[in-house]
């Protein structure tokens, strides 16, 4: 496995790669987990190259102390990508990916200031932006993303769509922990009550009501709550528990009191 840390050795590995060959790319900010895993395991069938770029993106955060707190695990995201047979690991750093110091980005007028773009402005321009600077360095045939970011992932797609760009965007479905809350690199962050706490979210999110009541049930449970919404045939949602903001989705159903 290849672990290649700036633009040159980066260019260099890709260029050598030959054209009957394909690739795939699983964009990730480290702190790898089963769910980026999942991911990593469909690149790896589906593709003769797989690449995971591993990249903390400060230009998607809007919080300063949520980037600070952003875990650094890099010596276990390598084991992981290596016990997973990754190709190559692209780990650049900050002035790779923004020589221009994001004075060029990419904005979406629509999608992007619902849910999570109205609780985080300038989130999606920065994660457009990063997103289509690797794939246009990475030149891969389909890139992984996982539905837990279901915005994102519509987000991603329709950027695509929108630049006739050659890559096919794969939706992945979320991975759970046993109580059913959805894996993400955030739940390191929680306290053991906390995260004892957060599997009502699933829990609660999944229950058959109007989104505006399941909102009422997650505030009556002691959760700040950005927004309950039914968006793009999903329900998705957004909360904060013990200072760490979660989010999670789940399709909609006849149920649902829609």
């Amino acid at each position: 496995m290849k672990i290649l840390t700036n633009l040159n050795a980066w260019q260099a590995w890709r260029n050598s790669i030959s054209l009957e060959h394909s690739v795939g790319l699983v964009p990730t900010m480290g702190a790898l987990h089963a769910g980026h895993r999942s991911l990593i395991s469909r690149c790896r069938r589906e593709n003769d190259r797989c690449v995971v770029s591993l990249f903390v993106n400060p230009t998607q955060f809007n919080d300063q102390s949520d980037l600070e707190n952003y875990p650094s695990t890099f010596d276990a995201d390598r084991k992981l990508c290596e016990a997973e047979g990754v190709d190559a690991i692209f780990f650049p750093q900050y002035d790779d990916l923004y020589p221009d110091h994001y004075r060029y980005r990419v904005s979406e007028d629509d999608v992007s200031r619902l849910l999570c773009g109205a609780h985080r402005p300038g989130h999606f321009d920065g994660v457009l932006s990063v997103v289509m600077k690797l794939l246009n360095l990475a030149r891969p045939q389909r890139a992984y993303f996982g539905e837990k970011d279901w915005q994102q992932l519509q987000l991603v797609k329709g950027m695509v769509d929108a630049f006739f760009m050659p890559v096919t965007i794969v939706g992945c479905p979320t991975v759970r922990e046993t109580d059913q809350l959805a894996l993400s690199s955030r739940n390191l962050r929680l306290s053991q009550d906390h995260r004892k706490k957060a599997a009502g979210f699933p829990r609660l999110l999944a229950t058959p009501a109007p989104a505006e009541d399941v909102a009422r049930l997650l505030e009556a449970d002691g959760f700040e709550v950005d927004y309950v919404q039914d968006f793009n045939g999903r329900r998705c949602a957004a909360i904060h528990c013990g200072g760490v903001r979660l989010i999670d989705n789940r399709p909609l159903s006849v149920g649902d009191g829609r």
